[in-house]
């Protein structure tokens, strides 16, 4: 169990800015707000619903969520902080209308500073029950030609055919192993499948694997025994963690590329794909396009510009790989020093007008 005075360390730690604690008894809301940075604007994420061993283990969850939005906000090129939050319960048990206006009422409360969406437990309909309660939940207009998961799985595509440069390959001649047929993974298998690649997959759901079989020609393989897979790429789309001193040395890829969040346990795992000569691209990079559909919820472009942006994701991508294989580095390395100099920039412009304003 996570200790809640060692969350608050890692929140401290990773520099978050506030941290929001909810508890509703009436409705039994119990849920954690974490907005991390907004030097480049407001916080932006998701709202995920899911149980947890304590709601310490929740807090840390959402902390560092909230972390990897501000990495994804910096990479993308939008203006927009970093936010998560987390509702503790079972979506199919615990939700309720009351609840979730209980917590639209504590993202009203902060006054913009934060905007959420849909995540994991929470979809479409539980945010416009929210849109009645609070102005700062968005999502996929009803009727419209993408979603989250559409974006999400574009980019991720989009990401490939940076990793197969990087390879030397040509796409459709990569061997992929999913690991996670749920709303991404299963959307990555349909693009990748008419590509003409290779696929192997993994989901503790069998219903899921086998019309993956059936609809995709995808073969089978143990959950227990994916990190053993040969291929080309392994594609994590599940849990976060799932890189860690454990699974890396395992791997039989070439590369990794997913659109799990957090993928890696600890930064040091970065370091050990690159020390296996395995070419990781970031999650935060490559996952993107859920991100980046707020720019067309929003109404700031329509759903062909929003496309196009979510294929910027190659280039942004292929040139982090190439600065990360000159300059010896891991991708991991070079996004996060990438990140810190965006910030750097945007705080010293901040304050540099500050300085030049009347009475500075």
């Amino acid at each position: 169990m996570v200790e809640l005075s060692s969350a608050l360390a890692l929140a401290q730690e990773l520099g978050h800015e506030e941290v929001v604690l909810l508890n509703d008894a009436a409705c039994g809301l119990r849920a954690v707000i974490a907005i991390h940075d907004t030097t480049l604007g407001p916080a932006v994420g998701g709202t995920r619903m899911r149980t947890y061993a304590s709601f310490d283990e929740a807090v840390v969850d959402a902390l560092r969520l909230a972390r990897a939005m501000t990495c994804k906000a910096a990479m993308a090129g939008v203006p927009w902080g970093g936010g998560k939050a987390v509702i503790v319960g079972d979506p199919a048990r615990d939700k309720t209308r009351a609840l979730l206006g209980a917590y639209a009422q504590a993202v009203e409360r902060l006054g913009g500073r934060f905007t959420t969406g849909a995540d994991m437990g929470i979809d479409g309909r539980d945010v416009a029950v929210m849109n009645r309660v609070t102005r700062h939940a968005s999502h996929t207009p009803a009727g419209a030609g993408v979603d989250v998961g559409d974006l999400t799985a574009l980019g991720l595509r989009a990401g490939l055919r940076a990793v197969a440069a990087e390879l030397g390959r040509p796409l459709g001649g990569l061997r992929v192993c999913i690991q996670g047929l749920g709303q991404i993974g299963s959307r990555l298998a349909k693009l990748l499948a008419a590509e003409g690649c290779t696929l192997l997959a993994s989901d503790l759901d069998q219903a899921r694997l086998q019309r993956a079989q059936e609809e995709l020609g995808v073969t089978a393989l143990d959950p227990a025994r994916v990190y053993d897979a040969e291929a080309d790429v392994f594609s994590p789309n599940a849990a976060g963690g799932v890189l860690n001193a454990e699974t890396v040395p395992r791997l039989r890829c070439r590369a990794v590329l997913g659109g799990a969040n957090d993928q890696l346990h600890a930064p040091a795992d970065g370091q050990r794909l690159h020390e296996r000569g395995i070419v990781y691209a970031p999650d935060y990079v490559v996952n993107a396009g859920g991100l980046l559909s707020l720019l067309f919820e929003t109404g700031q472009t329509d759903e062909d510009g929003v496309r196009r942006r979510v294929e910027q994701i190659e280039e942004t991508l292929g040139a982090l790989l190439r600065r990360a294989r000159a300059e010896d580095r891991s991708p991991h390395q070079v996004a996060e020093a990438t990140v810190q100099e965006r910030l750097a920039a945007a705080r010293e412009k901040k304050a540099a007008a500050r300085r030049h304003a009347p009475g500075g």
